[in-house]
């Protein structure tokens, strides 16, 4: 199933549960306010059992709410373990290329800051050198990686992440259905 279909299903689910909600929050309001302006009430006997079905209605509400909140306590659980395990396989796969170029200890903290976007001058800064021997150890890193600079070192990470289309696959269809959604 299509995490779309799901979207939908569950945003049904929760529209289900507030109209349920809202229409005995109605009732009962309903109710309170014909006893307090002396309207002509129907008779005890139906009322008590349309307020028993509101109470049940309410009751289901805070049920399925509790539903959706570990449904969704847990998916995030998972989306977040997903991320945890991403981010690492992400660092073991700098550490491979930075393990087949052969960089020092001292080029893999200035590559792993220049791939995180900073500049220079942080760099140096933050390993406490001039901004020259930096620049030194960026060509050094751009050579073994057999780049000619910042930005290819970055795509070959990206590129590493990406994922690329499957080429048997009929784009068309999707391009249809996401017309036909909008």
């Amino acid at each position: 199933m299509s995490s779309r279909r799901r979207l939908d299903r569950r945003g049904a689910g929760l529209l289900a549960i507030l109209l349920v909600q809202i229409l005995c929050a109605i009732f009962f309001l309903a109710n309170i306010l014909s006893s307090v302006l002396g309207l002509v009430p129907i008779s005890w006997q139906i009322s008590e059992y349309i307020e028993l079905g509101a109470a049940l209605g309410l009751l289901l509400g805070v049920v399925l709410g509790v539903i959706v909140l570990q449904r969704t306590l847990r998916r995030s659980a998972e989306i977040e373990d997903q991320l945890r395990r991403a981010s690492g396989a992400f660092m073991q796969m700098l550490e491979d290329r930075f393990d087949s170029w052969r960089l020092t200890p001292a080029e893999r903290d200035v590559a792993l800051f220049a791939i995180k976007g900073l500049s220079g001058a942080d760099i140096a800064r933050l390993r406490g050198v001039s901004e020259g021997t930096i620049k030194a150890q960026s060509n050094a890193i751009y050579r073994k990686a057999g780049v000619s600079g910042r930005g290819q070192l970055l795509s070959l990470f990206l590129d590493d992440l990406m994922v690329l289309p499957e080429p048997d696959k009929d784009w068309s269809k999707d391009d249809a259905q996401d017309k036909a959604s909008a």
